[in-house]
């Protein structure tokens, strides 16, 4: 003879409440985190570097190829994250935090992820969904297919990707070309702030452009460089010649004194 099964008891009534206020809260915490497409075109840049690029920040839902700079990478994060974008640093474990923050990168808003391994691409993949600009260090060669499909993506969530690499598909690629240090002299003084020229180029502006900034400045920001020194010319010498015309005397007569004296 079987032995009949009870039927499953109800949960408490307060017990339902709680775990429903707990899916409505993930919910909310999901829906507030994801971001549809984006309706901002741009993403700002810093001041100094508004002439490099023909459009007026960084296009959304596009990626860049940019130098392995940090400094560069700073200044391109910099402004985005002090407007209230989050961004990602993928695959860079030596990047400094410290001078990120110098930078202007907004550190409450940055998210590293400094080793993913060869699963970098599902990584960045995964945040593009959440974080509006996401900075990668390739690991590993990546196909055309997966190029494709990640642009897509990015198109689609918003998403802005800088990569420290040359990369296909790209709406500009950005380098530093040329950097002079200040500070030290002959055997004395500290390295105080750079100069750099910055070069961009891409599909709609082929010849190019160039900015040149301070990166960092000597407060460790980006700034705008001084004017370049111009040699001065020097001025013609001009020599006055002052003639002086002589008054001719003229010669009274002198008497014979003598003889009248006799």
């Amino acid at each position: 003879m079987g032995t009949a099964l009870s039927a499953p008891s109800a949960l408490p009534r307060e017990s339902v409440a709680s775990r429903a206020q707990e899916v409505h809260r993930l919910r909310s915490e999901i829906s507030r985190m994801q971001r549809r497409r984006s309706d901002v075109p741009f993403l700002p840049l810093d001041p100094a570097l508004e002439g490099l690029l023909p459009d007026p920040g960084l296009r959304v839902g596009s990626s860049y190829s940019i130098s392995p700079s940090p400094s560069l990478l700073g200044a391109l994060l910099a402004a985005p994250s002090q407007k209230g974008s989050w961004c990602a640093i993928i695959g860079m474990p030596t990047i400094g935090v410290e001078a990120m923050s110098d930078l202007g990168v907004e550190l409450e808003r940055l998210i590293l992820v400094p080793d993913p391994g060869p699963r970098w691409l599902t990584v960045a993949t995964a945040l593009s969904e959440v974080i509006p600009i996401i900075a990668v260090h390739p690991r590993s060669r990546v196909s055309d297919a997966d190029i494709t499909r990640l642009n897509a993506r990015l198109r689609d969530r918003g998403c802005t990707l800088l990569v420290t690499a040359p990369w296909p598909q790209s709406e500009a690629t950005i380098r530093v070309e040329e950097t002079e240090w200040h500070g030290l002299g002959s055997g004395w003084g500290l390295l105080s702030d750079r100069t750099v020229t910055l070069r961009a180029s891409g599909r709609r502006f082929e010849s190019g452009r160039r900015v040149r900034v301070q990166m960092p400045t000597a407060l460790g920001r980006v700034g705008d460089a001084p004017a370049p020194l111009q040699p001065v010319k020097p001025l013609p010498v001009t020599t006055t010649v002052t003639t002086t015309v002589a008054t001719p005397l003229t010669v009274m007569p002198v008497p014979d004194r003598w003889a009248a004296a006799g």
